[in-house]
């Protein structure tokens, strides 16, 4: 591993001190590209406003529409934590601004795919529906908008994905990422468009006279707005910061749904300290699984109730499913290690990009084990499962995660260009993205993969590099500093803070069986610290790349460094 100290632009640094920035929080923010102090502020206030959607407006108006005439509205949502939330917000949103009808579906991941086919609005109309919403898909469910449609339905497409080449012919599209949206914010999560599709409907009800008295406070919603941003792993640019940590702000005074609540309970999380790292670590996980091996309707009620007691029980269930995702995952993830390491192996030249497949695998997990073995190998990544939907077998569902420099959908695009008939559907975003292929066409698709990542990524970029923010001063080397750096905003494009030294390592001893307890020295003075999943002794000096972190045991509290790796 190469560690890479970040730049500090000395000129953006001092105008963050001389705003009353902590000097540490002054030389973080200005390394990650802040010039001043505004950028920070996290008032709702400086929120973009909803009009600079393109659509917003079109939808808010058909839902006013909706309200006015007591349609009923059904919600379609994805089986993901972006997903569950963005339906949550949309079902909670839309009662409190008055609808008296509106309920959801969630496709299942095995029997009916990802979005909105044909067959999903056919089970949409059978509800009675009027007006159908998609959450975090439907920018490229061509043929089910369409279907919609053609049984009487209006559309409204809510989503944050890249668009295809055919656009759906929808009564009203938000989303960010269409062609002709100049909204700045293109991380937005799907939570996040319907979020703002809900700002817009109260303008409009607000312009007709018809809001609700007294007004709805909508930024209720904001805890499950910044769990859905955190999770679904966007980039965290200005306006989502905002929008998380106006979330983390009502969370940490309590002000939340039961089911959040109960999650941060169930996962030993303090809610009173909540952090992004709680969000994309202990909750989101949670309700993930429900997607992936059960039905994300258990998550999803879980955060719609009101109910404490029901809460509680929908919050053990997605605990004990997310135990059991664990345990799959461990089995996997070992398997796909051997046949990546194979791939590494057996070639003349290492592999610029890994596609594993064995027909043991749970289409529900490959994702998350993609996700593993790209952090492990640092190359764009595939995992492949036989489609568990019925008469499907011979189809492989493919979940992707990529590294820096290379697009994972534009790469996918490409293949499908040069190898037409190879994939049968791909969608997603530069990072992270799936695919459905014939099992006959895993060779060719494996081979077309490596080839684009041959022809796009050089040495450089396959060398796993992990961006520091250089050594420690030991003055800040505190609990009080450690607590601040927890309570920021950090995620995606937006690094949480990592330091970088040769230290001394004074002792080290083996925990768990599979974690690194050490006691290093660190500028003249002992602190302890932990190497999470590294078994392997470290020499006994070694520049360590760690955050700073705060370890609790028995009412102390104490300062520790979580190494984060080593450089070779």
């Amino acid at each position: 591993m190469r560690l890479q100290t970040r730049d500090v632009p000395p000129r953006a640094r001092w105008a963050l001190e001389q705003a009353g920035l902590h000097p540490l929080l002054a030389q973080l923010y200005a390394a990650r590209g802040v010039t001043q102090a505004s950028e920070l502020d996290d008032a709702l206030a400086h929120l973009l406003p909803p009009d600079t959607l393109k659509g917003a407006s079109e939808a808010a108006s058909l839902l006013a529409d909706a309200i006015r005439d007591n349609l009923r509205i059904c919600i379609v949502a994805d089986y993901d934590c972006d997903g569950a939330t963005a339906c949550t917000v949309g079902l909670r949103g839309l009662r409190l601004l008055g609808s008296r009808q509106v309920h959801f579906l969630v496709p299942d991941r095995v029997n009916d795919g990802y979005g909105l086919t044909p067959t999903i609005a056919q089970r949409v109309h059978a509800t009675g529906a009027d007006v159908l919403v998609t959450v975090d898909n439907g920018i490229a469910s061509v043929d089910g908008v369409a279907a919609a449609r053609a049984l009487g339905m209006q559309v409204i497409v809510t989503d944050h994905h890249l668009p295809g080449a055919e656009l759906p012919e929808a009564d009203a599209m938000v989303n960010p990422n269409q062609p002709g949206c100049t909204c700045p914010s293109k991380s937005m999560a799907g939570v996040g468009v319907m979020f703002y599709v809900l700002l817009a409907l109260r303008a409009e009800l607000r312009r007709r006279g018809t809001l609700p008295d007294p007004q709805p406070r909508l930024d209720t919603l904001l805890p499950l707005v910044a769990l859905g941003t955190v999770a679904d792993v966007v980039r965290l640019d200005a306006n989502n910061r905002r929008i998380v940590a106006q979330g983390l702000r009502r969370i940490r005074a309590g002000a939340m749904p039961p089911g959040m609540r109960e999650l941060f309970a169930i996962s030993g999380r303090d809610a009173r300290r909540a952090s992004t790292f709680d969000m994309g670590f202990a909750l989101g996980p949670r309700i993930n699984a429900a997607g992936r091996l059960a039905d994300m309707t258990l998550g999803i009620e879980c955060l719609t109730t009101d109910d404490a007691a029901r809460a509680a029980e929908l919050a053990r269930m997605l605990d004990s499913i997310n135990r059991e995702r664990r345990s799959l995952e461990e089995g996997m993830r070992e398997q796909a290690m051997h046949l990546a390491e194979d791939l590494f192996t057996d070639a003349d030249t290492p592999p610029a990009a890994l596609s594993v497949f064995d027909a043991d695998f749970h289409e529900g997990v490959v994702g998350i084990v993609a996700s593993r073995l790209k952090d492990r190998l640092h190359r764009p990544t595939f995992v492949f499962a036989v489609s568990g939907a019925p008469g499907q077998q011979h189809l492989l569902k493919g979940s992707g995660r990529s590294i820096p420099g290379f697009h994972l959908r534009d790469a996918l695009d490409l293949v499908a260009k040069r190898h037409p008939g190879v994939l049968v559907k791909f969608g997603g975003h530069a990072m992270a993205a799936g695919c459905t292929i014939a099992r006959d066409h895993f060779a060719t698709f494996e081979q077309a993969l490596t080839e684009v990542a041959h022809e796009w990524l050089d040495a450089a970029t396959l060398e796993r590099t992990l961006a520091t923010d250089g050594p420690l001063p030991a003055s800040f080397r505190r609990i009080d500093v450690a607590a601040s750096l927890q309570e920021a905003v950090w995620g995606q494009g937006f690094a949480a803070p990592v330091f970088s030294e040769e230290l001394e390592v004074v002792h080290q001893r083996l925990v768990g069986e599979r974690h690194l307890k050490l006691q290093l020295r660190h500028q003249g003075e002992l602190v302890d610290a932990i190497w999470f999943g590294r078994s392997k002794p470290l020499p006994a000096r070694a520049t360590l790349a760690y955050r700073l972190d705060v370890n609790e045991w028995r009412g102390q509290q104490t300062v520790q460094l979580v190494v984060e790796g080593m450089a070779d």
